[in-house]
């Protein structure tokens, strides 16, 4: 396969309702949406899951779409790759960090194969679910009752799992209210690096109301203080923004910093890595799930096919379309059946959806060609 063409877009999707979480607030989506064309015309879209600002990782939609045009294109443009797995090895050589701008276009070479081949892209990751269990992640809330109320609806909903956003002053007393309210229910509380051991107290409260787990309680970068935490808490710790490549995996397990990991693809540098994060934490017998970054349905598509492998046992955040957006910017958009889950697309090749061109370019901010 051979990349000719690459096409840079940023829209501006306006989110249904304010989302908070504990490093800030946001009403509106910027997205980098990527259109890949081989040299036969075979053409996909695929998307950067940066956000505006370095709140989450120190990548954001500038520095992505720099990247993109500065490294990674230049290094795969016209080149002639056996599998879109190579790309992985081609970004990764003397080229450091840029995770998500090197996801944006690696994960689209794996969708543009797929389209090349006449077969889903969850066929071609080596999928083998044909549901996949949604859960749902739930903002940072003003008051306890509030979050009870959109819990207790999101749980109606059919959602598999519920997840807290919380924060110091915003965590123990709100997710006790829910897990009042739903003591059945499938929790975990999400903190986004919000704390340090000198929460211990915090964190051992909420180690007492049944959760799933507590995802990255502490410091990105931290591996081993959140070792020193899981030692302190019967609660698996998760974590996400510390997993950044196979590596990190390995060094979690090693130090036993923590015994789930939320995999999302665009923050480890796409499909290639987090295949072999998979795999190894399948070994390992450390389960994984499929986090989510406020993607459109074209970002979903990706996630979708990812979490149609084996060891993704724990549902992930895949909700449907019309849990953040007003319209998708694709068709069908997605949906979640009453019993909980998303269907992996089957039936077609590629990404299982028809990105909405016409909606794409009005919203459209900014955009670059990029050839062979």
């Amino acid at each position: 396969m051979r990349l000719d063409r690459l096409r840079l877009r940023e829209i501006r999707l306006p989110l249904r309702e304010p989302f908070r979480i504990s490093s800030g607030e946001m009403a509106e989506r910027q997205i980098l949406l990527c259109e890949l064309t081989d040299a036969d015309g075979a053409t996909v879209m695929s998307e950067c899951v940066a956000g505006e600002t370095p709140n989450y990782t120190p990548e954001t939609i500038d520095t992505a779409w720099h990247a993109i045009e500065a490294w990674v294109a230049p290094r795969l443009l016209g080149v002639e790759l056996a599998h879109p797995r190579d790309a992985h090895a081609v970004l990764e050589k003397n080229f450091r960090g840029h995770n998500m701008a090197k996801a944006a276009v690696e994960m689209g070479m794996w969708g543009l194969e797929s389209v090349r081949r006449g077969v889903p892209l969850a066929e071609l990751v080596g999928g083998t679910r044909v549901r996949v269990p949604v859960g749902i992640s739930l903002g940072i809330q003003k008051a306890p009752e509030l979050l009870v109320a959109k819990a207790e609806a999101a749980v109606a909903q059919g959602y598999k799992k519920v997840k807290i956003k919380v924060e110091p002053g915003r965590d123990v007393a709100f997710v006790e209210a829910v897990r009042r309210a739903l003591p059945d229910a499938h929790l975990m509380a999400d903190a986004n690096n919000a704390y340090t051991l000198a929460d211990l107290p915090v964190l051992q409260a909420l180690d007492g109301l049944g959760l799933m787990m507590i995802e990255q309680p502490l410091a990105w970068d931290d591996l081993v203080r959140h070792a020193t935490l899981q030692r302190a808490l019967r609660t698996p710790v998760c974590l996400d923004e510390s997993i950044t490549s196979l590596e990190r995996a390995e060094d979690m397990v090693a130090l036993g910093s923590g015994r789930i990991i939320n995999i999302k693809p665009g923050r480890v540098g796409g499909f290639t890595a987090s295949i072999a994060i998979h795999d190894y934490c399948q070994s390992q017998g450390i389960p994984v799930w499929c986090g989510g970054m406020f993607e459109s349905g074209v970002g979903r598509a990706y996630n979708v096919a990812l979490a149609s492998l084996p060891n993704f046992s724990l549902p992930g955040d895949l909700s449907p379309s019309s849990r953040y957006w007003t319209r998708d910017v694709v068709d069908p958009e997605w949906t979640m059946t009453p019993e909980g889950e998303v269907i992996v697309p089957r039936t077609a090749p590629g990404l299982g959806i028809t990105p909405d061109v016409e909606r794409i370019a009005a919203l459209t901010v900014r955009t670059v060609e990029l050839r062979a």
